[in-house]
């Protein structure tokens, strides 16, 4: 065996080896954690293993009493993820120095926040601290559509609660005034990075839920700025309805998207766009473009929804993935509508007591180290 000054091969490699676990584990000591963990299947399978049954039920008696509610909460959701991302930023209230995304303007129309509340009050009381308010939100609007005959999605979860929601982020994430379907298209590209197809697909979920006469009144009564003008490209029958449920000036009065199934997740919706029914000018200008159009005119011929179900889960999920916090970033809100007060002195104590030992085993560990290749 070969030898170095009388030492053998085999003795150095023993006498290094303590060196070498040592000097390794100094590595893994120094290298800092994943800087982003990802939502996942199962997120509270061990922290809150009845997260969703408790979700579930709590919607179930919701609905039950009042089913219109099962399209504000999920239109809620998408308001959410669109503006800063899924991290329940829409739940927070405006403050004395701050007002809020639920107080813009664009947003006067969202309804939903008191299914939210109710359920996390639930979830507070059997796990305190745990599951989020995004993930609330999240799984609620999941469960809107299972409860209203629409596909069961399995739905990632492990979202964590952003701190920051200013009315001024909702314009740049929403569709401009007066924009084109080639507009809505870019914005969903470039922002969101979602396809043509996910907007056709995403918008089906107006076959259920309201809106408010404000939001089809141009369309009625002053289209281009036309005083008594309609919208020749809107149904005339249809026309005529709808101008005897929203008069001139009425801005309060709801009206069902989805009319003949207003409570019922299927495909009527796209049968509505194709036969030029669609309430809101976003879902008429889904027949301008041939990504979008053909998508409509699939579904409204369709013998099943099952294609459109699993459309829908697949854009769904891809939706419920914009800008999720997770891991170290965010927080776990008490109270949906307000971020959480900061830690008293004795917990930040602790954090810092923590870090202390951390830094002393680490410096034990580079002595030691230091110490065998003396």
């Amino acid at each position: 065996m070969r030898s170095i000054e009388g030492i053998s091969m085999a003795a150095a490699a023993r006498a290094a080896a303590p060196l070498a676990a040592l000097l390794l584990l100094l590595t893994i000591a120094a290298v800092p954690p994943p800087a982003e963990a990802h939502v996942q299947i199962g997120a509270y399978n061990k922290t809150c293993p009845q997260a969703e049954d408790i979700v579930l039920k709590e919607m179930t008696a919701i609905l039950a009493k009042s089913p219109n509610l099962a399209g504000p909460v999920l239109r809620l959701f998408s308001v959410d993820c669109f503006v800063g991302g899924c991290e329940g930023s829409i739940l927070l209230d405006s403050t004395a120095s701050n007002t809020a995304e639920k107080d813009s303007p664009l947003n006067q129309g969202v309804g939903g926040y008191q299914v939210v509340d109710a359920i996390k009050a639930k979830l507070e009381a059997a796990c305190p601290g745990v599951v989020s308010c995004a993930d609330t939100l999240a799984l609620a609007a999941r469960d809107s559509v299972r409860l209203t005959k629409g596909p069961f999605i399995p739905l990632p979860t492990g979202r964590r609660d952003g701190n920051r929601s200013v009315a001024a982020d909702v314009a740049p994430n929403s569709p401009p005034p007066g924009a084109t379907i080639a507009d809505i298209i870019a914005l969903f590209a470039n922002k969101f990075n979602l396809t043509a197809k996910d907007l056709a697909v995403l918008s089906g979920a107006h076959t259920i839920g309201r809106a408010r006469c404000s939001t089809v009144s141009l369309r009625l009564y002053n289209l281009g700025g036309r005083n008594g003008a309609s919208d020749p490209t809107l149904d005339g029958n249809y026309t005529a309805t709808l101008r005897g449920q929203c008069k001139p000036g009425d801005n309060a009065t709801l009206v069902d998207l989805d009319p003949p199934t207003p409570t019922t997740f299927d495909t009527d919706y796209y049968t509505l766009v194709a036969g030029n029914r669609g309430l809101l000018s976003t879902d008429a200008a889904l027949l301008l473009d041939p990504a979008t159009s053909a998508y409509v005119a699939a579904q409204a011929n369709a013998t099943s929804p099952d294609q459109f179900f699993a459309d829908f889960a697949a854009s769904f999920v891809a939706m419920s993935r914009l800008g999720v916090l997770t891991h170290h970033k965010g927080e776990i809100r008490q109270v949906c509508s307000k971020v959480n007060q900061p830690a008293p002195a004795s917990t930040n104590a602790g954090a810092a007591a923590g870090r202390s030992y951390r830094t002393a085993g680490l410096a034990l560990i580079t002595t030691l180290a230091v110490a065998l290749l003396i």
